[in-house]
């Protein structure tokens, strides 16, 4: 069983002492690549360094929206030249939130957002979307992306309703599901994910937050647990976990353009 996870915070602190291990661990288990994500210019370089070091690592660059009220001088261009690294695989993480918006103002916020877009347009790499408490801010912003062209992107940790799943697909996003999918209390989320096209839907951990159940109460999450998302999520979707891991590994694989090998 090989299996992918698109979005873990690999750079990390609370890695930084057993990172090697930590890998092993996601070796043993079946994760066959794992998608660093960078959330400032600072994590980003740190991320790249992380996929330099490991051969089944890839990058994310990008400035993640809590972050944005505070950039250092020259953080963009720095993004915008770190996506020209060969293990650099999508932009971000980018998007909105309105749940932290007094550290970083909404309009400052969609500026970014945008700017994220126009980057995966000119590298060709998709881009991350971050959504929390701003369905239909985000939405807006794509929408928008979309009259221009084709939007090339994967909406992380989606926790939407059918209603919101269908629009991003339609735009041509990703759906990708992490922990909070096996909640006891995330059936309707569950139900959602049961209906994404078989070659839409990605599976990511977002270590070391959003732990899976049974280790919910565990800290941190490692990628190795996206293992228990795929189980709940085959389970959901009345596959086996073997096929649902293969299928949404080659879904990654073909959104990230990255060829594994055999």
């Amino acid at each position: 069983m090989k299996l992918f996870d698109t979005h873990a915070h690999l750079d990390n602190p609370r890695y930084d002492d057993d990172r090697d291990a930590l890998m092993q661990r996601s070796r043993d288990a079946g994760v066959v690549c794992t998608l660093a994500m960078g959330t400032t210019a600072a994590s980003s370089r740190k991320c790249i360094e992380i996929a330099d070091r490991y051969p089944d690592v890839y990058a994310a660059v990008g400035i993640q929206p809590t972050y944005v009220g505070k950039p250092d001088a020259g953080d963009w261009d720095e993004i915008v030249e770190l996506a020209k690294h060969p293990r650099v695989k999508a932009i971000g993480e980018t998007g909105l939130d309105c749940y932290w918006d007094d550290n970083a103002p909404l309009p400052l916020q969609q500026t970014l957002f945008q700017q994220h877009i126009e980057l995966s347009r000119q590298t060709g790499l998709p881009f991350i979307v971050h959504m929390r408490n701003s369905e239909a801010e985000v939405l807006q912003v794509l929408q928008d992306a979309g009259k221009q062209g084709p939007v090339n992107g994967i909406m992380h940790s989606f926790t939407g309703d059918w209603e919101l799943a269908q629009k991003c697909l339609d735009l041509g996003m990703d759906i990708s599901f992490a922990g909070m999918v096996t909640f006891k209390k995330s059936q309707d989320l569950r139900d959602v994910a049961a209906k994404i096209p078989a070659d839409r839907i990605l599976i990511e951990t977002d270590s070391p937050y959003l732990t899976p159940h049974p280790f919910r109460s565990k800290r941190p999450n490692e990628p190795w647990y996206v293992q228990h998302t795929a189980e709940c999520l085959a389970e959901a979707r009345g596959v086996s976990v073997q096929q649902f891991a293969d299928q949404t590994t080659q879904n990654a694989c073909r959104r990230f353009a990255i060829a594994l090998d055999a």
